[in-house]
Formats: structure tokens, sequence, C-alpha cells
């Protein structure tokens, strides 16, 4: 069973949803970057059940412990592990479970995979082990912090109720300003009503987290099988619920012709330097010519990757998450023998999954960003 993420930075997670804890093993991250504990915890914050009345009611304080890797305030190079303890698990919620498998969950495939499988909260397949890759994340972040790329996810459907436009539409400073994470005011009001109705029926939602990535050097991403725009649809599906991905235009540009996709540049006369080698000194990274810095485009149909490799313009893609599985409501099933049975769910559930999962998008979308900032930084004298 592979459990690590990454080439150069990488993550190893371990734990289960109600076992004594979750934790990781982060190993590639450059040394000297200062660490900023208190930004690491806002992160787990964030994803942390029991934040709003529209998650899941399970009250986990989420307090991260480092460690290695780390002194005096800075990292070290070397492997930073850590923990985060489970406090609040209700294991007799899940008795029922354990001769059953619930439709849409992993139950079936675990046990068919390995012959058993913990039956309490989803046990390793649960949603809580994405704690474990918010901690990197949030170290990735401090780590691209230094080189000027921001990472930015926002709500931006939940089920029939969607933005009409994209992030530069939006002041994407709003995000955090409502429960469903939405940078509209008034579509977030939309959504919050739609899941509380959701959830009193005792049943779940999906939608899509949109992300930017800004300040990214053209560059990064390998040419063949590790394309950047494949890293992170890879680092995307590896998260619990994500059923779908696009990047740029995405399946809405299929109906346009060439002439209406293709990104045009722009002569360097005519913008400003989009990047320069100062900004990337950090690291002593890959240099790109100094004569030669990015050029801007009039449009970014393609998202800001062309054959795989970052070109300099903004990223973007989108996210989409189904339903969460667990409903509270009798369900039609079968038992471990194959016979027919019916159960219904109890305990503290999401009714949807899309608010506490924006900073899970942003911690993939870190770790991938800085694993391939890292492997450009060795492809090049």
């Amino acid at each position: 069973m592979r459990n690590s993420f990454g080439n150069v930075f990488t993550l190893t997670t371990f734990g289960e949803s109600h076992g004594p804890a979750v934790g990781g093993v982060v190993d590639g991250m450059p040394a000297g970057i200062k660490v900023d504990t208190d930004f690491i915890q806002h992160e787990l914050d964030r994803r942390r059940p029991g934040q709003s009345s529209i998650t899941t009611s399970r009250q986990e304080p989420d307090q991260v412990e480092l460690l290695s890797g780390i002194f005096e305030g800075h990292t070290t190079g070397c492997p930073i592990g850590f923990i985060v303890r489970n406090q609040n698990q209700h294991s007799q919620d899940y008795d029922e479970l354990r001769k059953l498998f619930r439709p849409s969950h992993a139950d079936f495939t675990y046990y068919y995979k390995y012959g058993t499988r913990d039956h309490r909260g989803g046990g390793r397949s649960s949603a809580r082990i994405t704690l474990s890759r918010v901690v990197a994340g949030a170290l990735a972040k401090l780590a691209l912090r230094q080189i000027g790329i921001t990472i930015e996810a926002y709500t931006s459907q939940v089920g029939p109720i969607a933005l009409e436009h994209d992030y530069r539409h939006y002041d994407l400073s709003l995000t955090e300003s409502n429960a469903v994470r939405c940078p509209d005011a008034q579509k977030a009001a939309e959504m919050e009503q739609f899941i509380r109705e959701i959830k009193a029926e005792g049943d779940t939602i999906g939608g899509i987290i949109s992300c930017v990535i800004k300040g990214c050097p053209a560059g990064l991403g390998e040419p063949e099988f590790d394309k950047l725009h494949a890293q992170l649809a890879h680092a995307m599906l590896s998260i619990n619920a994500v059923k779908g991905f696009e990047y740029g235009e995405g399946f809405a540009g299929v109906t346009q012709r060439g002439s209406e996709q293709n990104d045009v540049f722009m002569p360097h006369e005519s913008h400003e330097t989009h990047k320069s080698y100062e900004t990337y000194k950090s690291y002593e990274t890959y240099k790109p010519h100094e004569s030669h810095p990015s050029p801007a485009t009039l449009t970014n149909h393609s998202g800001g990757i062309q054959g795989g490799i970052s070109n300099g313009q903004d990223i973007y893609f989108r996210v989409a998450f189904k339903p969460v599985a667990t409903l509270l409501r009798e369900q039609d099933t079968i038992d471990v023998d194959g016979h027919a049975t019916t159960f219904t769910a109890h305990g503290r559930h999401d009714p949807c999954v899309l608010p506490r999962a924006v900073p899970v998008v942003e911690a993939m979308a870190a770790m991938t960003l800085l694993d391939h900032y890292l492997l450009a930084k060795m492809s090049r004298f």
C-alpha cells in the first residue's frame, strides 16, 4: 500500500480515523525555512471538524505536534515528523458496520483487497487522514511564500448553485468570511442554506472547488509522464470524494476553435517583465535566461501550463467532489456474506465536504508545486 506522495518533497502518512493519532513524515523540505507554527495550526483549524453548523459535529482540537526536523524555529533539512492525536472518537457508532458494507464507501474494496478492514469511521480510508496533507501543505506553503508563489482555493459550486465567473471576477480575500468558503457573499448564503436543507433531509450534496496558483515561474513540470497538470490531477484525485479534475478552460473549451483558444504571446516591449531572475534566487534555483524573461500572453486559456510545463501565467483548475456517501437515512446493502440487509448510519458526518476540503486542495497543490520547483532546480545548472 503506497502511503507516500512526491519525488523530492515527500509526505508519508500514517494513522486511522479512530486510532490514537494521525500523522506523517515530511522529507525533502529545504533547510533554513522559518517555521510559523501558528500558520500551520491555522491551516489545520480551517480543515478541522465542528467548525460550523454545516459540518460534522465531531469536536477535535487537531493540535499538531512537530517532532523533528525543526531547530530554533527553522527547518534543518532533516525529516519533519508530526502527529495529531485523536480525542473525540465515538467508535460505538460504527459497531453495526463490522459485518456489512456501506454503499459507495471503501468498506468492500478494502476488505476485498486486504481480507480485513478497520470498520470504525472508515479507518484508513476516512477523510480525517487528510489532516496530514494539510500539515505538509502548510510547510510547503511556507517555502513557496519565499519565492512569491501563492495558492488560493474556494468553493465555486454546491449542487446546482454555482458562481457565474472565474477567479478574476472575485475578491478571494473574502473566501474565509463565511462557513461555506465562497468569495461571493450572496452565493455563499444560498449555498449554506441549501446545505442546511440537505442536512435536514438526512442527505448529502457535492460540488466544485476552484483553485488559482499565482507567481509560479515558467519551467515547472516534466515533459512526458510527469506533466505538471498530470501531477496536479494526481494530487487532487487522491483526495477523498474527488471525482473530477480540469484545468484552464477544461471541458468548456471543446466548443471553441483553435483560433479562439490559442494564447497569443505579447512582445516584451508591450508589457512589464512578468518574472525576473531576481525573484527566484532563493534556494539557488535553476536560472531562467535573464535576457529572456517569461513573456505574457493576451489570454490564459491554457491555465498556465503548456506542453506539461508551467509558462509563468496563473495556473487555475477545478476539482469536483461527489456527495458524501454516508446518509443519515435507511439504505439497502449487503453483509460480508453477500446477504441483503439494510442499515441507517449513525454518528457525526458532513452533509457537504467542500467547506473543509478547501484547505486540503490548497495543501495538495502546494506540495505538488514545491516538489516540481525542487525537481526543476535539479534539472539545470
